[in-house]
């Protein structure tokens, strides 16, 4: 009965940390109300471990996102969330911890500041990431859910579980490849992203900041489409060394890319009902994002020359100026400086008036070519489908005659079949006289022993009556001759010689 009780109080207690948003235990299936943010409420199967904690991501008293967290490596192992929207804006830094991964007695119920959770949270820090961490090193705390994307909870993406070291120019470049690809690529060909499941996840490195958070190797994004009839599944890498930008694979070749024999999608997104077409159009913008990447990369190769050179010319000494051409310097340098600025003024102005001429007319010659590939593909699909209904019209002629062919066939057989069965109907009639007087003949003769041997009985039964008759006549009037005899005295003796 105690264990009985036990087992119920640890049930209670577990069902009420669920509501509060704390960890999810091992032994479950999925992330408990967090599910919501999976595909088919189905979390990624095969990532199993004992150092992996279950994160069901609160704030504001609601479910944000999912995350599954690495108490070993001291990042996550990856971040699931749904229906993102860009928020125009930036949020206020304050880093959060998860007080329920070093101390699962705390009774903080969301993740919380590191600064109050320091007096209340005991071993704070034995697994999981602290902000000193990070302090005095080149990485910086890179979401793996990045606020951009968290639309009116920001905060909640400010969590360390949410976070993996990452260089400022990485991570600026990983956050501009989230943006453009879930606002230009992913959400406008599923819905407006309210049936699309995104899951973004790192993998660790041998190599740690302060031997104690393990530096990611490369950051991917797996997103899932759910749109009934045209859904797609899609996968993304970029590695954190070197200048590789981020690259587009199918979801499977994803799988095979990251440690541990996972499924991220359920039924792989429902692969056998993927809708190529719109795959087709993310991979377009994709290859637009990928190119801007290039762009920015060559920038920032560039950048670093004029800052060095700038640099340098800081560090020259300034040269001497005679005192009689001071006044005269100063005065043409007066007059000069307007003249200058406006030089430097029209030069940019004409400089951004043909860059953005040369892009307007880029772009605008993008979109002719993009709708009159768009007109010719659906001309050339309604052609198609055009010919393909006459064509299957055509082939089912033979088909259609046939079967009309079939049914008049069919109709002369129960035809000839009816009047078969009302000939030998009539014809029946007289075969059945013939039949009849036929067998008359057989029938009479049987019957003639039959008939014989009644007779016989009958006479024999008659003969039969009468001997019993005539008897029994002459032994009744023998009796009454002896009573009327033996009443008048006369008696009748028989002597031994049998005379009367």
């Amino acid at each position: 009965m105690g264990t009985a009780r036990w087992l119920a109080l640890g049930s209670v207690l577990a069902l009420a940390a669920l509501l509060e948003g704390r960890l999810v235990g091992e032994g479950e299936a999925g992330f408990g109300e967090c599910d919501k943010f999976f595909y088919a409420g189905t979390p990624p199967a095969g990532l199993a471990a004992d150092s992996h904690v279950k994160i069901c991501q609160r704030s504001e008293g609601a479910e944000r996102f999912a995350t599954l967290y690495s108490t070993r490596d001291r990042i996550p192992v990856y971040s699931a969330f749904r229906a993102a929207r860009p928020a125009p804006g930036a949020a206020e830094q304050r880093w959060l911890v998860e007080p329920q991964i070093d101390d699962p007695k705390s009774t903080l119920e969301e993740a919380a500041n590191e600064a109050e959770a320091v007096t209340s949270v005991n071993s704070l820090g034995s697994k999981q990431a602290l902000n000193t961490d990070y302090l005095d090193s080149d990485y910086q705390r890179g979401q793996l859910y990045p606020f951009p994307l968290g639309g009116d909870f920001q905060r909640a993406t400010f969590a360390l579980t949410n976070s993996a070291p990452m260089t400022q120019s990485f991570q600026e470049r990983w956050y501009m490849n989230l943006n453009s690809l879930v606002d230009r690529a992913l959400t406008p060909q599923c819905g407006h992203g309210e049936d699309l499941y995104i899951i973004t996840g790192a993998v660790p490195s041998d190599h740690k900041v302060k031997d104690r958070v393990a530096i990611p190797e490369l950051v991917w994004l797996a997103a899932c489409c759910a749109v009934p009839g045209g859904g797609w599944a899609m996968g993304f890498v970029k590695h954190t060394r070197g200048s590789d930008i981020i690259e587009d694979v199918m979801v499977k070749d994803l799988e095979k890319l990251l440690p541990f024999n996972l499924q991220l999608f359920q039924n792989n997104c429902g692969e056998t009902e993927q809708d190529t077409e719109k795959m087709k159009k993310i991979l377009e913008m994709v290859n637009q994002v990928q190119d801007e990447e290039r762009q920015v990369q060559s920038q920032e190769r560039a950048i670093p020359l004029s800052s060095t050179r700038s640099k340098r010319s800081a560090l020259l000494p300034p040269e001497p100026s005679e005192g009689s051409s001071s006044f005269l310097g100063n005065l043409l340098g007066f007059i000069a400086t307007p003249f200058s600025k406006l030089f430097q003024l029209i030069y940019h102005l004409v400089v951004a008036i043909l860059k953005y001429t040369v892009y307007f007319l880029w772009f605008v010659t993008k979109q002719v070519i993009n709708g009159i590939e768009s007109c010719l593909y659906r001309l050339g699909s309604a052609t198609i489908s055009y010919f393909m209904a006459i064509g299957e019209e055509l082939v089912s002629i033979p088909w259609k005659v046939l079967k009309v062919i079939a049914k008049v066939i069919r109709a002369v057989l129960r035809i000839l079949c009816c009047l078969l069965k009302a000939v030998c109907r009539i014809l029946g009639i007289p075969v059945r006289v013939l039949v009849d007087v036929a067998t008359f003949p057989v029938y009479t003769m049987s019957a003639v022993p039959i008939v014989c041997k009644d007779i016989a009985v009958g006479l024999g039964g008659t003969m039969s009556l009468l001997f019993d008759t005539v008897f029994g006549t002459m032994g009744g009037l023998f009796q009454v001759v002896f009573s009327i005899c033996k009443r008048f005295g006369y008696k009748v003796t028989f002597d031994s010689s049998g005379e009367l």
